[in-house]
């Protein structure tokens, strides 16, 4: 386990847990947060990873993004299969190299986009037929976690994530607004997308929220699906044939999604199987953000100069 920070504590835990699978050791460069970590007995606390070739098979990584090329592309050149936080990397060219990197060296390269684990988003998956319209709301209470990214990086990479693999047509149109709030960082973001099949996605994600919510909304011809993603629920309504409005809940199975997802992790370990959320499919997911981070940004600039102009006696 690389990073024993916040959400690294919750790895951490799920790691220990596991069956078919031994925590062997922690790295983290602060001595604080290492001796901190509650880990099995005999488990290692390391400072860096130079220790890990021949200690490890696989790891995970909950590092800063802005330490996700260097960490992944070490461990992937030392033939330790990586499952890293999202996003995958801060730029494209770094996902670039490090998809390379997992595939010159022959390891399986994850990516935590969670909520792809979450039960009631695969029940979602089985659900769908042609989606028009996607309806999302991310809102989170403020947390000095992960503010090295925007909340597009930090929050609204799992809705992009989700909306991209369940969207039938190919993106046509971005548009988004964003300001900074509590951090240097954009912490409020809306954004509109427009596939080339007519489907719409509106996705606001916001981290100083009063409250937390998880919620995506789903149309598609004559059905509506409402799905919580924190309470692993989702409401189905259908048009029949004679107009009735049918109802019917989405058959869930509640489970956690990080155990799930390093569940799947473990199992690719040994079959040396293909990601789900692997290199590409991430890597995709993080164009999208990092495009839409371009349009906050432009809109800033025309925020920006009609308020220049407004400010002028």
């Amino acid at each position: 386990m690389v990073g024993a920070g916040q959400f690294g504590k919750n790895h951490i835990r799920v790691c220990s847990q596991a069956p078919g699978a031994e925590l062997v050791a922690i790295v983290d460069p602060d001595p604080g947060r290492l001796a901190a970590a509650e880990v099995p007995s005999g488990c290692q606390r390391l400072a860096d990873c130079g220790s890990l070739p021949g200690l490890v098979d696989c790891v995970v990584c909950a590092a800063p993004t802005s330490e996700h090329e260097a960490v992944g592309l070490f461990l992937l050149e030392s033939g330790i299969d990586v499952l890293m936080e999202k996003p995958i990397a801060p730029t494209l060219e770094a996902a670039d190299r490090l998809i390379a990197a997992a595939e010159a060296h022959g390891r399986i390269l994850q990516v935590g986009h969670l909520e792809r684990f979450n039960p009631v988003v695969m029940a979602l998956e089985k659900a769908v037929t042609l989606p028009l319209f996607f309806e999302v709301h991310r809102m989170s209470v403020f947390s000095p976690r992960s503010l090295d990214v925007d909340v597009v990086l930090d929050l609204m990479i799992h809705d992009l994530d989700i909306v991209l693999s369940l969207a039938r047509g190919e993106l046509q149109e971005i548009r988004a607004a964003g300001v900074s709030v509590l951090s240097r960082k954009v912490d409020i973001a809306n954004v509109r997308l427009q596939f080339d099949d007519g489907c719409v996605a509106n996705l606001t994600a916001s981290r100083v929220s009063t409250e937390r919510i998880r919620k995506l909304r789903l149309f598609q011809p004559k059905q509506y699906i409402s799905l919580d993603y924190a309470k692993q629920d989702a409401a189905e309504f259908t048009v029949g044939e004679g107009g009735g409005i049918g109802y019917r809940k989405l058959p869930v199975t509640p489970d956690e999604p990080l155990k799930l997802q390093f569940e799947s992790f473990i199992e690719c370990v040994r079959t040396r199987a293909q990601a789900k959320l692997n290199g590409p499919v991430a890597r995709q997911t993080l164009g999208l953000a990092l495009s839409i981070l371009d349009k906050i940004e432009q809109h800033a600039q025309v925020v920006d100069q009609t308020l220049s102009r407004a400010c002028k006696p």
